[in-house]
């Protein structure tokens, strides 16, 4: 079998220059933003240790704004909620349960703190939705 690896993820986005500020306030890298024809520009980010990116911009996707659920992985949930806090971004309240759809969300952090059960979540400015999973331990095969 061919490796085959996730790097980047395309993002709808209204208005790039808005969605460019937000990524910045999460602190994420900001690796690329280019024009490399008429009507298409291209702005990539990067989590902070993570090996794939968003792209987002004008004239790449055909997908309607806000219609995107991405995921990110954190060992310590609270840390990470209170971080998102602190630059100033709306984050969900805990919960865990099923993540999607939203119905399957019971409220509060799993209640024995087991990995891949507790979340939170958040919006950029198009209401693409962030779902933030806490994982202390991988499960097999999941290295």
């Amino acid at each position: 079998m061919v490796d085959m690896h996730l790097e980047v993820s395309i993002f709808p986005v209204s208005d790039a220059d808005r969605a460019k500020a937000f990524y910045q306030s999460l602190g994420w890298r900001l690796d690329d933003d280019v024009a490399p024809a008429a009507g298409v520009r291209l702005i990539q980010f990067t989590p902070p240790g993570s090996a794939c990116s968003i792209t987002f911009g004008s004239g790449i996707t055909s997908a309607a704004p806000g219609s995107v659920q991405g995921g990110l992985v954190v060992a310590d949930i609270e840390k990470a909620r209170v971080d998102l806090i602190s630059r100033g971004i709306d984050v969900s309240d805990y919960f865990h349960g099923a993540p999607l759809p939203k119905e399957g969300r019971l409220p509060g952090l799993h209640p024995e703190r087991q990995s891949y059960g507790s979340y939170v979540s958040f919006q950029d400015p198009d209401d693409n939705e962030w779902i933030v999973q806490e994982i202390t331990g991988r499960a097999p095969g999941r290295g």
